[in-house]
């Protein structure tokens, strides 16, 4: 049944896992993660973030990849598959959720990297430089239809990668911007390091306060910080996996997914946090500190015109990879269900995108819809994915796929950590994504 849409595969492992990483990490390693490390703990977070990461990545992960390539297809027609072997019907209804999701955070995305584009070319420009950072924000976000142009430059550039294809054009941009990621993070948070005052940062992130992990709140946070970094939503990761050839070993690559997202994370917290204690600003998270509190940071750093372009053009890249994958998933889509040609599907997708995204351009308006998606809709759907991998379809028959391309047997602990501690964690999410507001 592998690859029905006729997209083909990814050429290499590498290529597979920078991509599965260029769809990782995204905008909650940069602006949530640092803060919320500091919020709770310090290092303490990290225990129980780095658990979550290695129980999410080895079963989240790998169910999600080991789907997709079993199928050959994205979550509408895996979901149906996994239902039907059970003699039943409805399938695609489910799986049209978390697509919906992908949709749904694709369009409110492309809104915010939009804003990095704009940034970017302030700080080339110098405009960045030279505008209190609200104001040149406000330009940005706080009117109707503001940012119009830099909106529609990411679509087309997004739409154009995916033109070009699964080798030649997803696998290839991933394996220039993830590498350009970590090495212009690097080069920043090096920068960093000969900041005065920056040693008040680094305490923030890495001083443990051990009686955090006493709260239910720490736990939930790191539960939920680790289950939306590394995207295990049920929809972008089942697409890629469809790309995977049989010979790879799943279960090597999610690990490795899950090793490069946690790099980023916190080698995005070693370049800002630092950089905003050095200054003595607030480490809020979200929107203001990447677009308000970090341009004052550069506006007071030495050569910062440079580095403020070097940290929003990194952004990009986390941006655009993420983009492509959640655009992927819709547009593999319209392709099956629809019959469409790829061009023709990557444009509907991107249209799409962008004609919903014109309404809420306004912050108020985006934030509101992020919200709304992020806090129901693709919680659900990622606990839908879970049941669905791993009760419906079940874990004899996953575990069959993770052995294609594996040598080395999967743990013993492996159907139970998957059918009972992974599927009732991502229930979890979900609950708690609703009595806090969301927690990823």
């Amino acid at each position: 049944m592998q690859q029905k849409n006729g997209n083909g595969t990814f050429s290499s492992k590498i290529g597979f896992v920078l991509a599965a990483v260029g769809s990782a990490v995204g905008m909650g390693n940069i602006w949530l993660f640092p803060y919320r490390t500091g919020q709770y703990g310090g290092a303490a977070f990290l225990i129980p973030y780095l658990l979550f990461v290695a129980l999410f990545g080895y079963v989240g992960l790998s169910g999600e990849f080991a789907l997709g390539r079993l199928t050959g297809t994205g979550p509408i027609g895996s979901y149906d598959y996994a239902v039907k072997s059970r003699g039943k019907k409805g399938g695609s209804i489910l799986g049209a959720i978390p697509l919906f999701g992908s949709l749904g955070i694709a369009i409110g995305y492309a809104i915010i990297v939009g804003w990095v584009v704009r940034s970017a070319a302030g700080a080339l420009t110098g405009t960045l430089m030279n505008t209190e950072p609200e104001t040149f924000f406000g330009q940005m976000s706080g009117a109707h239809l503001s940012s119009v142009p830099w909106h529609i430059v990411v679509v087309v550039i997004t739409a154009a990668i995916l033109i070009f294809g699964i080798s030649s054009g997803i696998e290839k941009i991933n394996k220039v911007m993830m590498p350009a990621f970590f090495i212009l993070f690097l080069v920043i948070a090096v920068r960093v390091v000969f900041l005065p005052g920056a040693f008040e940062g680094y305490k923030y992130l890495l001083v443990p306060d051990w009686s955090y992990l006493k709260s239910p709140e720490t736990w939930i946070m790191a539960m939920g910080q680790a289950f939306f970094s590394l995207s295990v939503t049920g929809s972008g990761m089942i697409i890629y996996g469809s790309y995977l050839s049989k010979k790879e070993d799943i279960v090597h690559s999610s690990v490795m997914t899950a090793v490069l997202d946690t790099c980023a994370a916190m080698l995005a917290g070693f370049a800002v946090i630092p950089a905003v204690f050095a200054f003595g600003l607030d480490p809020q998270a979200g929107p203001k500190l990447l677009f308000i509190t970090l341009p004052r940071v550069f506006q007071q750093m030495p050569a910062g015109r440079l580095f403020a372009f070097l940290f929003f053009i990194s952004v990009l890249f986390a941006g655009i990879t993420s983009l492509a994958n959640m655009l992927e998933a819709v547009s593999e889509a319209a392709q099956t269900r629809l019959g469409l040609k790829r061009k023709t599907a990557v444009l509907l997708a991107a249209l799409a995108t962008l004609i919903v995204g014109l309404f809420i351009e306004y912050e108020p308006y985006m934030g509101a819809w992020m919200d709304a998606i992020t806090i129901y809709v693709v919680p659900i759907g990622a606990v839908l994915g879970a049941i669905i991998i791993y009760w419906v379809l079940g874990v004899t028959k996953v575990k069959e796929e993770l052995m294609q391309g594996r040598d080395k047997p999967l743990s013993r602990s492996f159907g139970f950590l998957a059918k009972y501690v992974y599927v009732f964690l991502a229930a979890a999410v979900v609950i708690c994504s609703f009595i806090y507001g969301g927690i990823g």
